[in-house]
């Protein structure tokens, strides 16, 4: 598999957008690269660029546009409201896939060492590449910003890793590590003033705000007995923030970097900001993404404010990514793409889910047509989906249900396992037609000497394993989702019992025509204890699944059967 590593330098030009159009061309006229996203800030002067692919690659293309960027930005010209040091101010390299934090960091190093050595700029290491830990944060490394690094750079304890030990007057300085995804967000409030904006940044915080005698403000800093500053911590982990104001907006902003997801989530962030915001007499009016975020973010800040209504989260991925960016206001200050700002969704193949794309009548005549895919493997995949679509839909009618609020999470909980077979089994859809074409595909392949028949014959078997595994997998997702259609049938909303009796009938069909495609795919496949494996399992599941059926739509008739008289 693919290693990926994601890059997402910080330049230090947010108005001409012709450079900016220079330094994203450098990174596209690598091969394997794709930028995923170009940030431009105005009032920050600052765009952030994400591109992601094999490490190798991604150096590369970091390595141009640092190099372009000192040909085009002129840092004893440059003004902006975010803190800076260089044309690339920072170059951070994120693992991805498949790639350890350690292999990460020495490709950071890597990158640093041949910007310092080749470029002759100065290259600071932080983060995870960074061994000495007292210069690892940006912030402390960036302390002075451009104007202060004339003379900070002259100090021993802060000489570059790499390059010249002398501020660049053009170029100046750059940091390059690696760290985990980071998360640029900003907070909107009714304010124009930026020490209100600060102290709710203090707030918030990680490192909060100085421990003074007296005034909170002005007052004395209290420090321990080495000297050092004591500190009164704020309210979130991993949080690090400051005020300031965006006159392109005309609002005051508490601008934040998440560096731990998993501490603070997003939703979190948002909450508690909106609370200390409130303490001191501030709303606020919305929020602002900066750069990308991972999908998982959005659902789980989607199913956090559904939660705090007491509603189902059982509800599809779109509504959810509907429900965050109207929570949070993301779309306050600009259009809010999804498609354009989750990074999982710029990664996504669309010939992945050319199938689940269609309409109903595109894929009703797509099917119907003389190609022979998608065929009975895709749509026993899609019965699935229906069975488990139509249990859903129960649980989340059932969940709403008036007189039955007290059940609202019983019957969230239900949902949102049928959310999750639904899903698996609408990427089911398209697989099984990959999986057949896998298998024409192998069969045209040469075999006109040896080593060609031998190529072929490896590939045909390797694709014939594919398209049985798929069948399959649709079968134990659809004989799972009966225990999920069964207690719709037993206690959900009355007046939907037969749209669960329907779902029954769905999930068998599903498990009998994936196992004709399991079997039929295994008359071509030569591992006879695979396919022995497989065929005994299969006929387990097809067993499970007429028997569940039989149940369910028993207990469903006994529900709407009208009385005897």
């Amino acid at each position: 598999m693919k290693k990926l590593i994601e890059c997402v330098p910080n330049f230090s030009e947010g108005v001409n957008m012709g450079i900016i159009k220079q330094l994203t061309d450098e990174v596209e006229a690598v091969d394997g690269v794709r930028l995923l996203n170009v940030d431009p800030g105005k009032a920050t002067n600052r765009t952030v660029v994400t591109f992601v692919g094999e490490p190798e690659q991604v150096i590369e293309a970091a390595y141009r546009a640092i190099k372009k960027a000192g040909e085009l930005i002129d840092m004893s010209k440059q003004k902006g409201e975010h803190p800076r040091m260089g044309a690339t101010d920072v170059c951070p390299l994120i693992p991805i896939a498949n790639i350890s934090m350690e292999e990460t960091a020495e490709y950071a190093v890597k990158l640093a060492k041949r910007v310092g050595e080749e470029l002759q700029i100065p290259a600071y290491l932080y983060e995870y590449a960074q061994p000495n830990k007292n210069r690892s944060n940006l912030s402390i490394i960036r302390a002075g910003e451009y104007e202060g690094f004339f003379k900070k750079i002259k100090q021993p304890e802060w000489t570059p890793d790499f390059g010249p030990a002398e501020n660049d007057v053009r170029r100046g300085a750059t940091v390059i590590g690696a760290r985990e995804f980071l998360i640029a967000y900003n907070v909107n409030l009714n304010t124009t003033s930026t020490r209100r904006a600060n102290a709710i940044a203090f707030d918030v915080r990680e490192a909060g705000r100085a421990l003074r005698e007296g005034d909170p403000v002005t007052g004395k800093i209290v420090t321990d007995e080495n000297g050092k500053p004591k500190n009164i911590p704020g309210s979130l982990k991993s949080v690090k923030a400051i005020g300031w104001y965006i006159e392109e907006y005309g609002i005051a902003q508490i601008s934040m970097n998440l560096t731990n997801i998993e501490v603070t989530p997003v939703h979190i962030a948002f909450d508690e900001v909106c609370k200390k915001a409130n303490e001191r007499g501030i709303r606020v009016t919305g929020s602002e993404l900066v750069g990308l975020i991972p999908l998982k973010a959005m659902l789980d800040a989607g199913k956090y404010f559904l939660r705090k209504q007491k509603r189902s989260v059982g509800v599809s991925e779109s509504e959810l990514i509907k429900i965050t960016i109207k929570s949070m206001g993301l779309d306050e200050l600009g259009p809010f793409k999804p498609e354009e700002r989750i990074i999982e969704y710029l990664l996504k193949d669309k010939a992945d889910s050319k199938l689940i794309s269609m309409s109903l009548t595109e894929f009703a005549d797509e099917t119907a047509s003389e190609s022979p895919a998608p065929g009975g493997g895709s749509i026993s995949a899609y019965l699935g989906v229906l069975g488990a679509s139509l249990a859903t839909m129960v649980a989340n009618l059932s969940s709403h249900k008036k007189g039955w609020d007290s059940r609202w999470e019983e019957f969230s909980n239900w949902a949102e396992q049928g959310q999750r077979y639904k899903d698996e089994l609408l990427g089911l859809v398209d697989k099984d037609t990959t999986a057949f074409n896998r298998i024409m595909e192998a069969f045209s392949l040469p075999k006109s000497t040896d080593q060609e028949k031998a190529a072929r014959t490896e590939a045909i078997q390797s694709a014939t394993k594919y398209a049985i595994e798929v069948p399959f997998r649709v079968m134990q997702i659809a004989v799972e989702s009966f225990g999920l259609i069964k207690a719709m049938v037993e206690v959900g909303n009355p007046n939907s019992v037969t749209d669960a009796g329907v779902a029954a009938l769905c999930a068998r069909s599903a498990v009998l025509g994936a196992f004709m495609n399991v079997k039929i795919n295994a008359q071509g496949c030569n591992d006879k204890a695979f396919v022995d494996e497989v065929l005994s399992k299969g006929t387990e599941l097809e067993n499970k699944a007429i028997e569940a059926e039989k149940e369910i739509v028993g207990l469903v008739n006994d529900k709407i059967s009208p009385p005897a008289h």
